[in-house]
């Protein structure tokens, strides 16, 4: 499985604009292409980057098909736009390394990882049976493929870091926080690392056909 990740910051007098592009244009556009199987936004309160989407692909090869091509080297007038009104953008196409669980919970919490060790480390910890998963519905490991994940123009290519990060999806925010925390100090990581979201809405390429 893939999963092409969007994690940025938006100039706040576009904010309004940037989110109607999103929910009336963008989610649809994604998750319309074949290979897509859902798109998901979410928003946190606190952070350097307030919004996140994510994409889930059945594998890897949708990001090198002619169709996910197409849409991404010719970009909707509305996209071009709001890709120059974002902010410090992290653009990454990852593998999905399932961990733990199933479902979708209302919050989510993302721990960047900073290593391919980490991200070991943080396996183990989810097998081992003194691991307490409560209140975690789901866990995953994306890892950037580093020809796949071109940057959007906000991004600073001098400081760029293709680090691999740990998802955790939570039935609610303190959960997400908790379970985030557990992590970071086990990985030795800072606060830093982490941000907390909700969901604010998902969209199944599955229903999306069933409505045309």
């Amino acid at each position: 499985m893939g999963e092409l990740f969007i994690w940025t910051n938006i100039d706040p007098a576009y904010e309004d604009d940037f989110n109607k592009w999103y929910d009336r244009e963008h989610m649809a556009e994604r998750a319309g292409i074949p290979g897509f199987m859902w798109a998901r936004r979410y928003r946190s309160q606190a952070g350097p980057r307030p919004y996140l989407a994510l994409y889930r692909t059945e594998t890897m090869h949708v990001f090198r098909s002619p169709a996910y091509r197409q849409a991404f080297e010719h970009q909707t007038p509305w996209s071009l736009a709001n890709f120059e009104r974002m902010r410090n953008t992290n653009r990454r196409v990852t593998v999905v390394s399932p961990l733990h669980g199933v479902g979708t919970g209302g919050a989510l919490a993302l721990l960047r990882l900073g290593s391919l060790q980490n991200a070991q480390r943080a396996a183990a910890m989810v097998a081992s049976p003194r691991m307490d998963l409560g209140g975690v519905l789901c866990l995953r490991v994306l890892t950037p493929d580093p020809e796949l994940s071109t940057p959007l123009p906000s991004e600073d290519p001098s400081s760029r870091v293709l680090e691999p990060f740990l998802v955790i999806d939570t039935v609610t925010e303190p959960a997400a926080a908790d379970a985030a925390q557990h992590f970071a100090a086990a990985l030795d990581l800072g606060g830093e690392h982490l941000q907390i979201f909700r969901l604010l809405w998902e969209l199944r390429s599955c229903d999306l056909a069933a409505a045309r």
